[in-house]
């Protein structure tokens, strides 16, 4: 079943309807009754079309295509007159200037078509039967013909491009599918006359390109119609828009490649593919004409090539060398505000610029600095009240970039607009430049009384962002690095009351063994004597701990003399009968005089053997070690204890507040290893989980401060 003359039928009718139900509305213009003309034309010539389909006769088949010709040479006048007097205020003054070619327009090709009908078209079959028949213009008249459909054609969009160009806003908007379907209709006639000329024929294919072009032209302009009616608007087109025609451009740039197809085709063959390939040439160069009349896409044109190519309004490298300059040295919150106030402010020519930062404590937002305050203004009223609910609530995306307050409809705004209100009524319109730092809501620069009330371009709202960021990322480093230097206080203040509690628990060990020892020995005149001797020693090194107290706050003071690492781990061990009910032993070898701090050594000394002691705990084996390499001397203190996992030896064993023990306060390896580095020298651990421990130090034999 042929579906063509089906689809020609009902096109036709839809075609008619549409062009009689402009005639019902109450007033009636030239516009209107040419439009109906005009579909009432289009249908008949579609009528035609459809039927030729059906006939099998050539005779039939050329009476009709005659039919259609005729009916075809009316269409350039009729659509002429209606693109001159569409939506246009002043049609007359149009009309008389183009009355010549309208006069040409309706006289040549009627005079063509009824003086050459019955040889217009030759109808010829093609080969196979069935195929259809190819109908081959019949001489120069109706080359001629085609020639002036074509240029009535390119007429006539221009003429709709002038009008749709000519309008503005919502009146654009008003008649953009309108004029867009009629822009389908004769799009589709340019390409089916233009294939015409170059192949001096056509078949019926091509005059089903021209129905299906007019059903969706159609069902465009049905869809303005029930939308807004036939609307026509008073616009008045400038001469000017003629020298910059996009129509007559792609029509030009259509021919041409046309040709050079035609001509490769001419050379390499391939004909049967020819149609195709030039109807999406015509496609490729709509689609980029309906691209260019996009408002939006032509925004996004001017922005992309503003930002990219064109000459920026401001010298983008010179603003943020001095942004940078002004806030790279600034280590206070109030002071950064200040410095980017000024710096917007001078930038942008905006004699007020406020910066309100969120106190989401106490629900308010404070206002950090102010271009159009003085600093007691600012000290009398400088927070405004905010609900924090609402104020997190809000979308991020809703923050993402600034925006203009007055038109800005949410409830959150009216804070804003409360506390930004410009001192002068030509001062534009204000700009909200949310601080974003991630989700973080850090607060909002506010610009007001523009100098002149220019409005802020692309460019501007995007540099406005993009600072707007950089001072949100600042303000939140200065709050990271705030909160930082707080927790380092707290940890140099815990470090602190770690070492000195740990250097008392040492003496407090020292004291508990001397009273454990004190009821056994007493009667014993040396015990006696080397008991006041150690509480003696024990006084000095409290007074030395609290004396030394504010200096060890800050980093370990080191007080260097000459003296022998065996007499002090031999006079440690034996303060402190480190091994209990466990095997000590001791082999200390010759060692030269060193240079170090007696009492930090000692310390450090008395950690590692604590340390070895509870590991092995009442039975178990600890081993003392001295010896010389190369200008160094070692100390390896080892034990068979419970040992250490890999994972704590590499990320907790040196670090404080980190411990095995479950009274100890994870501090002694890391004073430990202060002393040690202190003195510039190493300290390395093995230890085996079940096995045992060995620490290994080493220590130069010169002064740490040589």
């Amino acid at each position: 079943m042929n579906l063509n003359p089906t689809l020609a039928c009902v096109t036709a009718a839809f075609t008619a309807a549409l062009g009689l139900a402009v005639l019902l509305r109450k007033r009636h213009s030239a516009a209107s009754w040419s439009f109906t003309g005009g579909m009432v034309l289009l249908a008949v010539e579609t009528l035609f079309n459809g039927f030729s389909f059906n006939e099998l006769a050539p005779k039939n088949v050329g009476f009709l295509q005659g039919a259609a010709f005729v009916t075809r040479s009316f269409l350039p006048g009729v659509w002429l007159f209606f693109s001159l007097t569409y939506s246009r205020g002043n049609y007359r003054e149009s009309l008389a200037r183009w009355r010549f070619l309208l006069l040409a327009a309706f006289v040549l090709p009627v005079a063509l078509a009824v003086a050459f009908r019955g040889e217009l078209v030759q109808v010829l079959p093609f080969p196979e039967p069935g195929d259809g028949f190819w109908f081959r213009l019949g001489g120069q008249p109706a080359k001629a013909l085609n020639v002036l459909c074509l240029v009535a054609t390119v007429l006539i969009l221009m003429n709709l491009e002038r009008t749709f160009r000519s309008a503005v806003g919502t009146t654009r908007w008003r008649i953009k599918f309108f004029v867009l379907g009629l822009a389908v209709i004769f799009g589709a006639r340019f390409y089916a006359r233009s294939q015409a000329l170059v192949f001096s024929g056509y078949d019926l294919a091509l005059t089903n390109i021209e129905t299906v072009a007019l059903l969706l032209g159609c069902v465009l302009m049905a869809a303005a119609y029930f939308r807004s009616g036939f609307i026509e608007i008073d616009v008045y087109p400038s001469r000017a828009v003629l020298h910059t025609s996009v129509t007559v451009l792609l029509a030009g740039i259509y021919l041409f490649f046309v040709g050079v197809l035609a001509q490769i085709v001419v050379h390499f063959g391939g004909a049967g593919s020819f149609p195709l390939e030039a109807f999406l040439v015509l496609l490729g160069l709509v689609i980029l004409a309906v691209l260019l009349l996009s408002n939006r896409v032509r925004q996004s044109i001017q922005l992309f090539i503003s930002r990219h190519f064109a000459r920026p309004q401001h010298d983008f490298r010179q603003i943020w060398t001095r942004f940078t300059a002004s806030m790279s040295s600034v280590l206070d919150e109030g002071d950064l505000c200040v410095a980017a106030g000024r710096l917007i402010s001078e930038t942008f020519n905006a004699l007020s610029v406020s910066i309100w930062l969120l106190d989401s404590q106490y629900e308010r937002l404070v206002r950090a600095s102010s271009t159009l305050h003085s600093e007691q203004e600012q000290a009398g009223d400088s927070t405004r009240e905010v609900a924090a609910k609402e104020w997190d609530s809000i979308s991020l995306n809703k923050l993402s970039r600034p925006f203009e307050l007055e038109r800005a409809k949410e409830k959150w705004t009216e804070n804003l607009k409360e506390i930004s209100a410009g001192r002068f009524r030509t001062g534009g319109n204000r700009i909200c430049v949310p601080l974003l730092a991630g989700e973080h809501r850090l607060g909002v620069i506010i610009l007001a009384d523009r100098v002149s009330g220019i409005r802020y371009t692309g460019e501007e709202m995007d540099l406005l962002k993009c600072i707007g960021d950089q001072v949100g990322v600042s303000l939140l480093n200065l709050r990271l690095t705030k909160k930082i230097m707080l927790g380092k206080e707290l940890e140099a203040f815990q470090t602190m009351s770690a070492f000195f509690i740990h250097d008392l628990k040492n003496t407090a060990s020292t004291l508990s063994l001397m009273l454990q020892n004190l009821p056994i020995h007493f009667d014993d005149p040396a015990f006696r004597k080397d008991a006041l001797r150690s509480i003696g020693a024990t006084v000095d090194r409290i007074n030395d701990l609290i004396s030394s107290l504010s200096a060890f706050r800050h980093e370990l003071h080191l007080n260097p003399t000459e003296l022998d690492l065996n007499l002090l781990v031999t006079e440690t061990l034996k303060s402190l009968d480190c091994a209990g009910d466990a095997e000590l032993v001791t082999k200390l070898d010759p060692l030269p005089k060193m240079v170090g701090d007696r009492e930090q050594l000692r310390s450090m000394v008395t950690n590692l053997l604590l340390n070895a002691r509870d590991a092995v705990g009442g039975a178990g084996r600890i081993m003392v070690e001295t010896r010389q390499r190369n200008g160094w001397v070692t100390l390896s203190i080892a034990d068979n204890g419970c040992g250490m996992t890999p994972a704590f030896v590499k990320n907790s064993l040196f670090r404080p507040f980190s411990t095995t023990k479950k009274k100890g306060l994870g501090i002694g390896m890391f004073h430990a290893k202060m002393i040690v580095e202190a003195h510039r020298g190493n300290i390395q651990v093995k230890s085996e989980l079940g096995s045992g421990t060995t620490f290994e130090v080493m220590l130069p034999l010169k002064s740490p401060a040589e």
